[in-house]
């Protein structure tokens, strides 16, 4: 299990020289947030329940996270889950199985908590795999719980959404930058949710 200093640290190391953490080029999209659909959690279960089908024991846990996890957000149409497997790095263990359910493999970044994420089309999911010890999956849970109950930092988030996804657009910017547009909200917010657990004083 990751430390509490761990879980609040959000630095991210660079990428190694010469290497991508890109499998797929990244596609410029319009960035579309839209009101919460209630088929929302009903999808996400089914598609635990696809992975799990998939990787049997291997799927050691499986979350729903990311905005579509908090009933009344608006969000991009795209289910988050978050799984966690052994190894990660143990590609050969996890990774053809689900090749074989649909999911494509877009993001390998080993030297970031040995995070990769793979995506589905129909429906639209982003799947992250990381190992047991990764603070990511804890920092998600943590977000996702604090907005389920903070009506406020509800709001908050869903103002700051609809403007980066409008500027997204209006600029032509991939996904990873209308995250960035979010940052100091999510940075904010995140610092709320942390001293309500206790993990900052």
């Amino acid at each position: 299990m990751p430390t509490p200093q761990e879980i609040v640290d959000f630095t991210e190391p660079p990428a190694p020289d010469g290497r991508s953490p890109f499998v797929r080029p990244q596609r410029v999209e319009s960035v579309e947030v839209v009101a919460y659909d209630e088929a929302w959690p009903v999808l996400a279960a089914e598609l635990i329940a696809r992975v799990r089908s998939a990787l049997g024991a291997r799927a050691i846990q499986l979350d729903h996270v990311g905005s579509t996890s908090v009933p009344g957000l608006p969000a991009k149409p795209v289910i988050d889950l978050d799984l966690t497997v052994a190894d990660p790095d143990r590609e050969e263990a996890w990774l053809p199985r689900l090749e074989r359910a649909g999911f494509e493999l877009t993001v390998r970044e080993p030297w970031w908590h040995g995070h990769r994420c793979l995506v589905l089309d129909a429906p639209r999911a982003n799947l992250h795999v990381f190992g047991p010890s990764s603070p990511e999956l804890f920092k998600h849970r943590i977000f996702r719980d604090w907005l389920r109950s903070d009506a406020d930092d509800r709001a908050r988030y869903a103002a700051a959404k609809a403007g980066a996804a409008r500027a997204a657009t209006e600029a032509g910017e991939t996904v990873m930058q209308y995250n960035a547009r979010k940052a100091e909200v999510i940075q904010e917010i995140y610092g709320r949710a942390f001293r309500a657990a206790g993990l900052l004083d």
